[in-house]
């Protein structure tokens, strides 16, 4: 199994607890941890924890909760950390109207700016989508058509704990991306989210976590933790009507293909 999308870095997590984490996390059959930035700091120690641990992996960016914070001095800080040898992607970036902790111009001049980055360095981005999704496809579809040719045919990047319908799901499959489930799929109310689970092509689906956030239903008001996964992978293979191992095995080598890196797909 592979969590597509954690937060490590996290103050949730003590920086006594990683080992453990990591280590729970492993024993339960993942096998690579994407682990997201969301300021330059956060970017920062994402870097150093995948310098850490061998099934670590990094995305550097800003949030858009931090986006009235990135400067064009951070935007060259972030182009340095894309060079070192475990960075992956471009992310968690995007567009968040349901807080608005920065101004939606704002966080969309920040995405935008982090977008083109990700082209020129031809990494996929990572993408945080909530009460935006007017303003999110207006701008990736703009973006994918002119950085194709950046990426020659290779994966745009993942809609990370994608909440919008199947209907959306298709048309950003068809624009290149990967769509991420998290632990959600696994929430009473998470119709929409089953229906993608159940609809969506198995080659075009990546699991998460989103930890320490958004825990299973079984772990409700729990801290959320990479081991988790494995729900997702099962509410995935049971509305599918497959085996969790078949789901397990391909959403590894998604995020394998998407990530340009070696994945092992034991369960």
């Amino acid at each position: 199994m592979v969590d597509s999308h954690v937060h490590l870095d996290d103050l949730k997590y003590r920086e006594e607890e990683i080992e453990g984490v990591v280590g729970r996390a492993l024993s339960s059959g993942v096998t690579a941890m994407f682990c997201a930035g969301v300021h330059l700091a956060s970017s920062q120690q994402a870097v150093q924890l995948a310098g850490r641990f061998p099934e670590v992996y990094a995305a550097v960016g800003f949030h858009p909760h931090e986006a009235s914070k990135l400067s064009p001095g951070d935007l060259t800080r972030l182009r340095d950390l894309s060079g070192q040898p475990k960075v992956v992607a471009v992310g968690e970036i995007g567009l968040d109207y349901h807080y608005d902790h920065s101004p939606r111009a704002v966080q969309r001049a920040a995405f935008r700016s982090q977008l083109d980055l990700a082209a020129e360095l031809r990494l996929p981005v990572v993408v945080h989508n909530r009460d935006s999704s007017e303003d999110m496809w207006a701008l990736l579809s703009g973006w994918a058509a002119q950085a194709a040719a950046h990426y020659q045919g290779r994966p745009l990047g993942m809609l990370h704990c994608f909440s919008d319908d199947l209907e959306a799901a298709h048309r950003y499959v068809e624009l290149g991306f990967y769509i991420s489930l998290a632990c959600t799929v696994t929430y009473p109310k998470s119709h929409h989210t089953r229906a993608v689970a159940a609809g969506l092509p198995l080659d075009r689906l990546l699991t998460e976590t989103d930890s320490p956030y958004l825990p299973p239903q079984t772990r409700r008001g729990q801290r959320n933790e990479p081991a988790f996964v494995a729900s997702v992978v099962d509410q995935i293979a049971a509305v599918r009507g497959v085996a969790p191992e078949v789901v397990a095995t391909q959403t590894a080598l998604n995020a394998a293909a998407l990530f340009s890196i070696p994945v092992a797909v034991a369960r």
